[in-house]
């Protein structure tokens, strides 16, 4: 049987939950989608509040996954304790609130989920991903597995993608906000996208009004980076699994604007 996996960039403050919450409903009966992966790391620009992640698991995701702004919001800690769909980077260390990597029950179909984040100039003290994975893949029992690598490295991605070839089912990146091109199923049957992109603004740079980012790049004082109104684009993949093998078959670009 196969079984169609949605997972969806980062989304960036309130214009992009407003468009998550408008299109993924109907994205996910479009494409017949089975289980969503939604990061959420960027809602409220830099980490997310308790509020935000419920109503992106109320606009229809089954797992919401974090990054480097993970704790941008520390109102989350208490809630990450106390919430199995909501998960940040595994290999943070054990000192962080919350867990990276769950087990959910589709209804005889188990999915894993395992959320990473890169070493290469991002998380310079986060524990190795790639003997991360190794462990979690040991932990417990899944007929798929998902994994949220939130990198900046494109090496990095690609490296894991290799690493974890025909171990996992699906292994995307996240955290640089722009698509990448390069979908494809690895030589051993893992589904595979350097990144999905982001949810939020068409007009604006990663998410954030541009004259900020222009400032910013100019030696100014942009102020507090917000979020531009106007038209919003919902990108990801969608990633077509086999239940007898537990692999990927296909893999498919999303932008919905």
């Amino acid at each position: 049987m196969q079984y169609h996996i949605l997972a969806i960039g980062d989304v960036v403050g309130e214009p992009g939950l407003r468009h998550l919450e408008k299109n993924l409903r109907p994205l996910q009966k479009l494409k017949q989608i089975r289980f969503t992966v939604v990061n959420g790391e960027n809602a409220s620009g830099v980490g997310l509040t308790p509020e935000q992640a419920e109503r992106i698991r109320d606009a229809g995701a089954d797992a919401v996954t974090l990054g480097n702004h993970s704790f941008g919001k520390m109102q989350i800690k208490t809630f990450l304790e106390d919430t199995p769909w909501l998960l940040r980077p595994a290999n943070y260390t054990g000192r962080m609130p919350g867990h990276g990597c769950e087990i959910f029950d589709l209804g005889g179909v188990r999915v894993r989920v395992m959320n990473l984040i890169g070493r290469c100039d991002l998380a310079w003290g986060a524990e190795n991903p790639f003997t991360t994975a190794d462990k979690l893949l040991r932990e417990g029992e899944a007929e798929f597995t998902l994994v949220d690598f939130h990198a900046e490295a494109t090496s990095e991605k690609l490296a894991m993608g290799y690493y974890l070839d025909g171990r996992v089912s699906a292994l995307w990146g996240t955290h640089t906000h722009v698509p990448t091109a390069d979908e494809r199923v690895y030589p051993k049957g893992t589904g595979y996208l350097t990144d999905l992109g982001m949810t939020g603004p068409v007009e604006s740079v990663l998410g954030i009004e541009p004259w900020q980012s222009v400032e910013s790049f100019l030696g100014g004082l942009p102020g507090r980076y917000k979020s531009p109104e106007g038209p919003c684009k919902m990108q990801g993949a969608v990633f077509t699994l086999d239940s007898d093998t537990g692999l990927c078959t296909a893999v498919e670009r999303v932008d919905l604007r």
